[in-house]
């Protein structure tokens, strides 16, 4: 028999130490390193007798041309973000803050599946049979016929699974962290308990053909807790994520290995659970203020959806040797780029001002094509003159001042049309110089500087540098 041995893992990111110390040498945690005991076992080799068996390999093409059918739980965002579906045998980890949602997701998503004759068992290591019934009749879905269990064994969930009478196609795993295999001496939750109970149980999954979903914590930062090698050993990995304050949540995909990633899907949180939001571009723009200085419309993209949102700003004078810097929704040091690109390169003086910055809705914005939105927002807050209420600005700043293209702008101005706007202020097109063209019904300004963005929007702001000034 092996004999057991100590080993000191961090809880954060998974590497392991030969002695205990306060800070994790791999990710610079502190008070993350625990002790597990683990079987030592002395690695013999491949110099045996005893042979492997033959693979068989396969041809790249498929003669029979079949496919595999995807889940559909005709909840169209989460379809949406998973691809069109949940594909049959696929391992997708879902996490976001606690209390956010994520369990109401799940539990909906499952519901709309068994009513659609799908096979689904959801199996809870943090809440009892009772507790998931109570949600289920604040959701109205205590009429449907869904396999519950409070379980928190891997051994027992994968062997209940396997001997099912009706073949499960769908199981939900809330959560991960609570799962532990009873042959490892350590306490769930921890990081060899985590990426062992989900090897095992993805192992089960892809042999039987069921889709699995695990539910994962977050860090303090916004990760998913555990060993990063999760993420890693399944297909997709979502998140669920938005601020409390507001009724709006965002499913996020940043992993997709059958369908496109940075998809999201909009909900909105009601009484009777999450509501779809088919619509999310007019939802987030219902309550903008058109006469406001200091607000632009960002035509954004995410994943394939594009999205209208509001970028808000608001510039101050400041008393402070260090004047404040905040951001909610977008890059802190994007700003601060933006910033200095408006000083240096055509004299608007911002570094004596407070900024704040807020995209509308609490969604986060990541993509570069936000800069130019951004910049206008800033200027309008700064000379305190509100931008035209039918214009949408969209594009990306160099460190030179220069504007330059982002992809898929068509769709972005095909979106905006759809909701009543009727300029457009973007990138120079490379194809067709021009500072005026008519797309999707929407006339467009095309600029290559931020110099041209201060002269349309006639902005009045002083500066110490009358050269650098040229509007």
């Amino acid at each position: 028999m092996a004999k057991a041995q100590k080993s000191y893992i961090c809880q954060s990111c998974g590497s392991v130490s030969p002695r205990w110390s306060g800070k994790c040498d791999g990710c610079g945690q502190w008070n993350t390193i625990t002790e597990e005991i683990t079987e030592a076992s002395t690695p013999k080799g491949l110099s045996g007798k005893q042979k492997g068996r033959l693979i068989e390999f396969a041809d790249l093409r498929n003669d029979q041309q079949s496919q595999y059918p995807r889940l559909l739980s005709r909840i169209d965002e989460f379809d949406r973000v998973t691809g069109g579906g949940v594909v049959p045998g696929a391992a997708v980890l879902i996490g976001g803050d606690p209390g956010i949602g994520k369990s109401t997701l799940l539990l909906q998503a499952v519901c709309a599946l068994t009513r659609n004759n799908v096979e689904c068992a959801y199996i809870s290591g943090e809440e009892s049979v009772d507790q998931i019934r109570m949600r289920a009749d604040r959701l109205g879905l205590s009429d449907v016929s869904l396999k519950l269990a409070s379980a928190t064994s891997v051994r027992d969930i994968i062997e209940t699974v396997r001997s099912a009478k009706n073949k499960i196609k769908l199981l939900i795993i809330d959560s991960i962290q609570t799962m532990f295999v009873d042959s490892i001496d350590s306490a769930p939750g921890t990081v060899t308990q985590v990426r062992t109970s989900a090897q095992e149980i993805i192992r089960m999954a892809k042999s039987q053909s069921i889709a699995v979903v695990f539910v994962g914590h977050v860090t303090k930062d916004g990760q998913i807790a555990g060993p990063r090698v999760l993420e890693h050993l399944v297909d997709t990995v979502l998140y669920f994520e938005g601020d409390r304050s507001h009724h709006f949540r965002i499913l996020r995909a940043v992993k997709n290995r059958f369908g496109p990633t940075d998809e999201i899907g909009v909900f909105e949180m009601a009484e009777q659970g999450l509501i779809e939001v088919a619509n999310p571009s007019a939802l987030f723009l219902s309550q903008r203020h058109e006469d406001a200085a200091g607000s632009a419309v960002l035509a954004a993209l995410e994943g394939t959806r594009p999205l209208l949102v509001e970028v808000q700003a608001l510039v101050a004078p400041s008393s402070l040797a260090s004047p404040r810097r905040a951001v909610l929704g977008w890059d802190h040091n994007r700003l601060a780029m933006i910033v200095a690109v408006l000083e240096s390169r055509c004299g608007v003086r911002l570094s004596n001002h407070d900024i704040f910055l807020n995209i509308a809705g609490g969604i986060r914005i990541n993509e570069p094509a936000a800069d130019l939105a951004v910049a206008a927002a800033l200027i309008s807050a700064l000379s305190n003159q509100p931008l035209p209420a039918d214009t949408i600005f969209f594009g990306e700043i160099g460190l030179a001042g220069e504007i330059r293209q982002v992809a898929q702008s068509d769709i972005r101005l095909k979106e905006s049309a759809k909701l009543g706007f009727e300029r457009a202020t973007i990138p120079i097109s490379p194809k067709k110089k021009g500072t005026k063209k008519k797309i999707s019904n929407i006339v467009t300004n095309e600029i290559s500087h931020v110099r041209e963005l201060a002269s349309l929007l006639g902005a009045n702001v002083n500066t110490n540098n009358p050269e650098e000034q040229e509007y």
